[in-house]
């Protein structure tokens, strides 16, 4: 590993937290083997620079601080939380995506992400973005298992799935689809769509338990109404259209009432799959307090993404030509709806806070 390669902050706190110690007679769980990541661009570390869809980021300005300045497929202008977490586990600098060429069956062993940009836990979402749904990204987890029984044996690569960090972070893409823009038709209600989408999630921790998986995070939604596209849309019907933008309230009490749902299924599933570590990862607590303290993270824009104009663009809308922010490091977000390398750090930072002694 090049020795000037960049150790965050996290690397610090991973120590710290491998130096508390243990109560009395309680056994220290196994080393993590492994993290692997399902679901949506939040997670996705280029999977759909290889299908056909027009849902990718691999072209500026995406990548401009990432390690090697390369624009990956990943949608930020550098690392997402997952990449946070293998690199301050000890597992891997970056966590790549699975379709990737250069990634070999020997590399499977310490994790990579099957997730893709543009799906959801409802597989329409993904059909309608031509990426892949869960259940083609399953398909991509099996072969995975294959090709690692084929080089280290079953033995070795059940143990390395019964000790590794599996991680689902899906679920906007499904409800700004399905609820806010009708694309994809509408339930009876939100609430109802909701459940829906968490009965997906329950079938899909169980086909990970069924396979050996043991420790489980499922993250949950963000406040959907301060991402900058859903600001711009919900400011267009307001009066005083260029004077204030603000967040959508209707869209964060949904997202706060799915995210109380998503816990309480997390701990059923915990008490039912004896064994099992499923535990909810809040992510709409430390963007909230980005969004209304920015400058306890040196942050100065939190409502506007850095690319363009940063109402609206993202994706294919976000390209090199477009005009971006002179320093993001001060941006909560990159584009219209993904946060930046930098707000990425702060929820992986939280993530490993508050889940990590209970894994």
């Amino acid at each position: 590993m090049n020795p000037n390669y960049h150790k965050p902050i996290l690397l610090t706190l991973f120590t710290l937290l491998l130096q508390l110690p243990n109560p009395i007679n309680a056994s220290p769980s196994p080393p993590i083997t492994a993290l692997y990541a399902f679901g949506d661009s939040t997670v996705d570390s280029g999977n759909n620079n290889y299908i056909p869809t027009l849902f990718r980021s691999n072209h500026p300005p995406y990548g401009r601080s990432f390690p090697t300045k390369l624009s990956t497929g990943r949608f930020s202008d550098g690392k997402l939380a997952t990449d946070f977490l293998a690199s301050s586990l000890g597992l891997k600098p970056t966590l790549p995506a699975y379709l990737d060429p250069s990634v070999k069956p020997l590399d499977l062993l310490t994790g990579v992400s099957f997730a893709s940009a543009g799906g959801g836990l409802d597989d329409r979402t993904a059909m309608l973005s031509l990426t892949l749904t869960m259940d083609k990204q399953w398909s991509y987890f099996e072969e995975a298992v294959r090709k690692m029984k084929n080089v280290v044996g079953d033995s070795e690569t059940n143990r390395v799935i019964n000790n590794a960090w599996f991680v689902i972070s899906a679920g906007t893409n499904d409800m700004i689809y399905n609820v806010y823009d009708h694309v994809l038709g509408s339930f009876i209600s939100v609430s109802d769509y909701q459940d829906y989408l968490l009965s997906k999630v329950e079938a899909f921790v169980q086909r990970l338990h069924d396979a050996g998986a043991r420790r489980i995070t499922i993250a949950g939604l963000p406040p959907i109404g301060c991402l900058p596209v859903q600001v711009t849309v919900g400011t267009v019907t307001l009066p005083r259209i260029f004077h204030k933008r603000t967040c959508t309230e209707n869209q964060n009490t949904d997202s706060q009432l799915y995210n109380q749902k998503l816990q309480k299924l997390s701990f059923r599933l915990s008490q039912r799959l004896l064994g099992s570590k499923i535990l909810y990862l809040d992510i709409y607590t430390p963007i909230m307090d980005m969004i209304k303290h920015p400058h306890k993270y040196g942050l100065e824009e939190t409502l506007k993404g850095c690319c363009g104009t940063g109402f609206l663009e993202a994706g294919p809308l976000c390209k090199s030509v477009s005009r971006t922010c002179e320093d993001v490091s001060k941006y909560l977000f990159f584009d219209s709806v993904h946060p930046t390398q930098k707000a990425y750090s702060v929820i992986a930072t939280y993530a490993l806070q508050k889940l990590f002694p209970l894994l």
